[in-house]
């Protein structure tokens, strides 16, 4: 394949894969780099005639299987790029291969902000939508809730543009490839809606375990983006309350970002976690003494600096959504868990919040929605911590973020998804053939 073509082979069988947290490989046929949705097209229309299967990896930041094939392999890093801007629609069209980072630049220096993102900025545009990343927020969250038009590559090799604007069978295709798993088809590009860049102002707070749940409503309520850490092993929280704000800009002083940001979060937390992983015994005395290094904060700056942070800390992460009415009592849960068990707990859990939405396998889809997240450093045995927090999530209807570790399976999903079967008969259209299937779809999605 020629670079002419906007084809460029990356590498052979030999070139192995692997995410970020280097718990996922895959060995593919091919790998290959276009640099045009033509280009992405011509690769997918020859691997179905070559009979190969076909996924598209971003930067590898899911901790699942999704992006894993023994077949082609796309790798996004020339697609990529802004390729329209209309201020008046307040909308921009990105290339899928973009990073959130990229895009965030680009925005800022056009003055346009994304409305919310996630908290870290290292994904492509296409992976993070695609397995449902979501920030928090009272009033939006989700960064494929912001997506008012998509372009998407075929299982056939054709080019589908789709929009709530389109015929029915474009907007059917829209409502369900916002967070489509790789399974409808490669996203070539995505047009998202943004707004003029505006400032936050953050808050960032110690706070007791039992005033975090026991005001949990009410800090939703106060605030446009509230989450919280709770700190295994002590009754310790730390809270983050984001506002919009008139100004003027107050971002926080170079040196106290350093020491909470990249000294504290990540280079005195990596020696912890390494510590914990050789010496699993000193962790809750390290958690106590974390719990309390961090003390309160206040800064306002533009949006994507204030949601992200950085994370160089390598982890393994499972999360759940579940109906914001159940949050307290699931945690409640997961405290009396870690406090009569075994394990050892290294990383704070994290707590976020969404509104319902509309896509149909949207961790929100069609319910207000707490996350509850858990990670371990990486190389530390997680199974049967997770497990143990997979029980609690599961008995509250949880649904798996499609992106993070979990063990559920079609069956189960298709009992928490009320638009499940609607996505899967779309998908038995769309690519009959299972051209771009994997064993992680097959136990998700089904055969």
């Amino acid at each position: 394949m020629s670079a002419r073509s906007g084809i460029r082979a990356a590498g052979g069988r030999a070139a192995t894969w692997r995410n970020w947290a280097g718990n996922v490989t895959a060995a593919p046929q091919r790998t290959v780099s276009p640099s045009t949705t033509e280009a992405l097209a011509e690769v997918v229309r020859r691997a179905a005639a070559d009979g190969l299967r076909v996924k598209a990896a971003g930067t590898g930041h899911s901790f699942t299987a999704a992006a894993v094939t023994d077949g082609v392999l796309i790798r996004p890093e020339r697609l990529r790029g802004i390729r329209a801007v209309d201020r008046a629609a307040g909308e921009v069209t990105v290339a899928a291969g973009t990073p959130l980072k990229d895009l965030n630049a680009a925005l800022a220096a056009r003055g346009l902000s994304l409305t919310n993102m996630g908290d870290i900025m290292e994904q492509t545009v296409s992976g993070a939508v695609s397995t449902g990343t979501h920030g928090t927020g009272r009033d939006s969250a989700s960064i494929a809730a912001q997506i008012k038009g998509l372009e998407l590559v075929l299982a056939d090799g054709s080019v589908v543009r789709c929009s709530p604007e389109g015929t029915p069978q474009e907007r059917e295709l829209f409502e369900a490839a916002r967070v489509g798993l790789g399974a409808l088809g490669v996203v070539s590009e995505i047009t998202f809606g943004v707004e003029p860049e505006f400032l936050l102002t953050a808050h960032e707070e110690p706070m007791p375990f039992d005033r975090v749940v026991d005001e949990f409503e009410q800090l939703v309520a106060e605030n446009e983006h509230f989450e919280f850490y709770w700190f295994p092993h002590t009754d310790r929280c730390n809270t983050k309350r984001n506002n919009r704000s008139a100004g003027p800009a107050a971002p926080l002083p170079r040196v106290r970002g350093w020491m909470d940001d990249e000294l504290l979060s990540n280079g005195v937390f990596q020696a912890a976690c390494a510590l914990g992983k050789a010496v699993p015994a000193t962790v809750p005395g390290v958690a106590r003494i974390s719990s309390r290094a961090l003390s309160a904060r206040s800064y306002t700056d533009i949006p994507y600096k204030v949601f992200t942070s950085p994370r160089r800390v390598r982890f393994v992460e499972m999360e759940y959504a579940i109906p914001r009415a159940a949050l307290v009592e699931a945690l409640r849960e997961l405290k009396a868990l870690v406090e009569r068990s075994d394990f050892r707990v290294s990383f704070p859990v994290e707590v976020r919040t969404a509104p319902a939405d509309d896509i149909p396998l949207s961790t929100a889809s069609g319910r207000e929605t707490a996350y509850v997240a858990v990670h371990l450093y990486r190389g530390t045995p997680h199974q049967g911590y997770f497990s143990a927090v997979e029980r609690i999530m599961t008995a509250h209807a949880g649904r798996p973020h499609w992106g993070k570790l979990h063990s559920r399976d079609a069956e189960y999903l298709a009992r928490v998804y009320p638009r499940f079967e609607e996505f899967t008969a779309l998908r038995d259209r769309l690519d009959p053939d299972r051209v771009f299937g994997n064993d992680y779809l097959r136990r998700v999605l089904g055969d």
